[in-house]
């Protein structure tokens, strides 16, 4: 078996135009002289990569950019306009899961035509089932129909299914956005597993810390073009400084939803760096800030600072007017304030630092100001934050 199991070589896919009952007349008379239709709608072009056997790539792009339909020409549900794809081992695709589940059989039932189709011989499902079930964790619900099951009891049953298969390849599209948070855990938890014991994955996600944390590589995707192909951290920055962007541009073209009528964040400098989309510091490194909020009535506002990591959890905030701390008057309705943390006790990771804008009263944010901050440094400690402790 080649080291290469995925390559992608100029893939392109078109659909034709189909708005009006004409246009879909024309395709299907095309059709059946033997002609292709003429496709003019294309969602991705000359798409070019290769995922070797062990590395993980990550799919990223914005809504419509052609990640889905990537996956289907990868998985075999759609055939390619042009290009090539060759896929070198057994594959399994969480695309939909649960797709193809019948809704009057049960869980169990289910099961078994899935396994099948997956390509598991008798053996393997009578080996296999209930480590499925116990994966699922379905209870007695196993063998109600799959009709009686919420959406997240339906993913739970189609993940243990593909879990238990253990493919050469898995590619995913964004199973970790769905089901509750200890499901998501657990497949964190099972994908890592896969990855140490050699599996290949491509998974398409738009969180950044699961990219961050289980690829090696990704491909940046933008309006069905490869923008960027490379090391997983090059790429996912790149990405994030094009949405700061693209977000920026969006309140210059709209600054009556930015006015001078409330408290705002003027400038948010953390360790002197101002306006840097992705800031990288060494683990335990100081990381002074600076904030200047403009105050429409000239009343001191206060400021709420937050951490928080890549995929939104809470680690620490904290506020100027629960700490008695006034900030310098710069100007009329102009106020700076200056902290920071000293030795920041981060673990190696991707972070968000935070400024709110306060009314004086600290009961409304008025503004937001955010910075992404990569923590680089080696580390076998777990967690988040490194705690002082010590060995008796």
């Amino acid at each position: 078996m080649s080291d290469v199991l995925i390559k992608a070589q100029g893939l392109s896919k078109a659909y034709p135009k189909v708005f009006r009952n004409a246009d879909r007349m024309r395709s299907l008379l095309r059709l059946a002289l033997g002609r292709r239709p003429p496709e003019v709608n294309p969602v991705l072009s000359d798409v070019s990569f290769e995922v070797r056997r062990g590395q993980s790539l990550g799919v990223i792009g914005e809504n419509g950019a052609g990640k889905s339909t990537l996956l289907k020409l990868l998985s075999g549900v759609l055939t390619p306009t042009s290009g090539s794809v060759r896929i070198d081992g057994s594959v399994a695709a969480l695309l939909e899961l649960g797709a193809g589940f019948h809704p009057e059989y049960s869980g169990r039932d289910n099961l078994k035509t899935a396994a099948k189709l997956l390509g598991m011989s008798r053996q393997e499902m009578a080996d296999k089932t209930q480590e499925i079930i116990e994966f699922a964790d379905l209870g007695h619900y196993i063998d109600e129909p799959i009709k009686h099951y919420s959406t997240g009891m339906v993913v739970r049953l189609g993940f243990a299914i593909v879990a238990a298969r253990q493919p050469d390849i898995l590619i995913t599209d964004e199973v970790l956005a769905v089901g509750d948070e200890s499901f998501q855990k657990k497949c964190v938890r099972w994908i890592e597993q896969y990855l140490a014991r050699g599996g290949t994955l491509l998974l398409v996600s738009h969180s950044m810390y699961h990219v961050q944390k289980l690829c090696s590589q990704a491909l940046w995707i933008k309006q069905g073009r490869v923008e960027q192909y490379g090391d997983v951290f090059d790429v996912t920055q790149s990405y994030l400084a094009y949405h700061e962007r693209k977000t920026a541009n969006e309140q210059a073209a709209n600054p009556a939803a930015h006015s001078a009528d409330h408290y705002r964040v003027e400038r948010f400098e953390v360790a002197e760096q101002v306006g840097q989309t992705t800031l990288a510091l060494s683990q335990g490194s100081d990381l002074p800030m600076v904030v200047d909020i403009h105050s429409p009535d000239d009343r001191v506002p206060q400021l709420l600072v937050g951490l928080l990591r890549a995929d939104g959890t809470p680690i620490y905030g904290f506020g100027s007017e629960l700490e008695g701390v006034q900030p310098e008057r710069l100007a009329p309705q102009h106020y700076r304030y200056r902290l920071g943390f000293r030795a920041l006790p981060l673990l190696p990771g991707h972070y968000f630092v935070r400024a709110f804008a306060m009314d004086p009263e600290g009961l409304r944010m008025f503004d937001t100001a955010t910075q992404d901050l990569i923590v680089r440094g080696e580390s076998r400690e777990m967690g988040m934050v490194r705690l002082p402790h010590s060995w008796d």
